[in-house]
């Protein structure tokens, strides 16, 4: 049929917030439109239990499995939260299979082989104003419907009802352009052909240029091609009907990178708060980026070997681009100075994969979001998550000056929801703290990201009131100073060896020394990443991640951090 691409919807059928199931090569495919605008064409397949995401729901940003509930986004097709994991970030592997789209005369194309050589036919006849006409199913092979198109005839609409019209029929790339004449009266329409599956397809006529009267010519058309379908299905079965199916490999879900590291371009960048700069990242080709789950961060690489992490901001289902936002630090080592100072419109940086070590809940009918300073950065992500799936909540952002509250575009869009505390001392913010957590309960969790003594305010007062621990999650940017002068030694007991941890070195700085590479992210004892077991010895506990009762059974070591009490620590390594 001389082309891979094959139409299989029409545009205005793509309506938003709704799922059209289509077929193509014998494969189930979801059609949907985010409210972005943006169509994404995927495999009609849940990737839990198989079920059709075509009687899924679709919110404008995600779409929703009607059986469990698994949630997809939009462009990236990755998996966003599961139900019955309420607590943890889904695997990033967890990615519906998806198709390129292209949006041409009317119609929505895709193609099955993951290809990218070439684009959906281009027809001069179409490039001007085309009309969609009423498509209709066909049982009959793709192959035998081709072949019925080359006599294929019409009268154009206004013509002379007692005149026979002179028609010209002209192969094109999946299709025929039937040219019909009758005086002065011309009309083109190119009739396209969706190959279905065996013994199936979809014909989609397509006017050249709109008509005067659109309804008339919609009425005319339909009555043509509802006789010239009943005429292809009365045809006598053909060789042409046994490729009614075609052998395609289908593509397999977007591939992540080999590295967790990949490059983005700084597509904007502007001054969201006083010492805060805001940034959008986007891929420099294009392509979609890895999906993104509410509380996520990415590391930014930086000239000089820094590395920074910083919240995203994102709603769910954008994954088109991310938006952090960076505060410019007094004492800064390079890293927010860079950025605010260097970094500009049009450069490229290395970031990782996001990462989630602060996973929200959408189980719980009411959360209460605190946020102070920066630390609003990943509080707006969940809160336009949990605004997105009607779940109730309250954001409490607590700033020194009206001119440090950040991204107010996102703030504004989530309306009578947020909270603001403006020039609050430490004694009235925790004096305001206490009072917003006096009701803990089972229906509740909060969620809290801000400055170390904020958050270690918060999380005495929510132990005092009585909230459960897993019913309140949080996050530092960083632990804080830490001293180093002790030293210990680290047995590895799955290594056999044994290493000497010096005054100044970190552990994950000494194991790494010795040859063994152990995974890290933010090195400041804030995210989790670097944590390990412990086998014998006792542990100084520096970190901010690890909760109270996890500290208490002194079995985790968060090696960016924290250090040993004891002489010797042996380590699950």
């Amino acid at each position: 049929m001389n082309t891979s691409w094959f139409p299989v919807a029409d545009d205005h059928d793509i309506i938003p917030r709704h799922v059209v199931r289509a077929s193509l090569h014998g494969h189930e495919l979801v059609v949907w439109r985010a409210d972005d605008g943006n169509v994404n064409v995927w495999e009609n397949r849940c990737l839990h239990r198989g079920v059709r995401l075509s009687i899924g729901s679709n919110d404008g940003a995600e779409l929703v499995c009607r059986y469990h509930a698994w949630r997809y986004a939009n462009r990236s097709g990755g998996c966003t939260y599961i139900p019955a994991h309420p607590a943890d970030a889904p695997a990033r592997t967890v990615q519906c299979a998806t198709h390129p789209v292209a949006l041409r005369y009317g119609l929505v194309w895709t193609r099955l082989d993951g290809g990218d050589h070439d684009d959906p036919p281009v027809l001069d006849a179409l490039e001007s104003d085309p009309f969609v006409l009423r498509a209709r199913p066909v049982a009959a092979s793709a192959a035998a419907v081709l072949a019925a198109l080359e006599s294929f005839t019409f009268a154009p609409v206004g013509a002379p009802p007692d005149r026979e019209p002179t028609v010209e029929c002209e192969s094109v790339p999946g299709g025929v352009t039937v040219t019909a004449t009758v005086d002065d009266v011309v009309e083109r329409v190119v009739v396209f052909v969706q190959p279905v599956g065996l013994g199936r397809s979809v014909v989609r006529p397509v006017r050249s240029g709109r008509p005067a009267d659109p309804m008339v010519a919609w009425r005319h058309h339909a009555r043509v091609l509802g006789r010239f379908v009943d005429e292809v299905e009365r045809l006598p079965p053909t060789d042409a009907d046994a490729d009614g199916v075609v052998e395609v490999a289908v593509a397999p879900p977007v591939a992540r990178p080999s590295s967790d590291r990949r490059t983005v371009r700084i597509e904007r960048k502007w001054t969201t708060a006083d010492q805060i700069a805001a940034f959008e990242l986007v891929d420099p080709s294009g392509e979609v980026l890895p999906v993104i789950q509410p509380g996520d961060h990415i590391d930014v690489h930086l000239p000089g070997g820094l590395v920074r992490q910083y919240s995203l901001t994102n709603a769910p289902g954008e994954s088109d681009r991310y938006r952090i936002g960076v505060k410019r630090t007094v004492d800064s080592a390079g890293g927010s100075a860079y950025l605010h100072e260097v970094a500009a419109v049009g450069d490229t940086l290395e970031i990782s994969v996001p990462r989630n070590h602060f996973a929200l809940r959408r189980n719980v009918p009411d959360t209460l979001l605190i946020a102070g300073g920066i630390g609003v950065t990943p509080i707006l992500s969940m809160a336009q998550a949990l605004a997105r799936v009607g779940l109730g909540f309250e954001l409490h952002y607590f700033a020194s000056s009206p001119a440090e509250f950040a991204f107010e575009e996102i703030l504004e869009a989530l309306g009578p929801s947020v909270n603001r505390h403006v020039g609050l001392d430490a004694d009235a913010t925790s004096a305001e703290l206490e009072r917003l957590l006096a009701q803990p309960g089972p229906t509740r969790q909060v969620a809290a990201c801000g400055p170390p003594p904020m958050l270690d305010r918060l999380r005495r007062l929510a132990a005092d009131a009585g909230w459960a621990d897993d019913a309140v999650q949080f996050e530092y940017f960083d632990s804080g100073e830490v001293d180093r002068s002790s030293v210990f030694t680290v047995e590895l007991a799955r290594s056999a060896r044994t290493i000497e941890v010096a005054t100044g070195v970190s552990v994950l700085d000494a194991i790494r020394a010795d040859g063994i590479e152990l995974a890290s992210s933010c090195e400041r004892g804030a995210c989790g990443t670097c944590a390990v077991t412990v086998l014998d010895g006792e542990v100084e506990h520096n970190d901010v991640y690890l909760s109270p009762a996890e500290r208490a059974a002194d079995d985790t070591l968060l090696t960016c951090v924290s250090r040993a009490t004891s002489g010797r620590l042996v380590l699950d390594l």
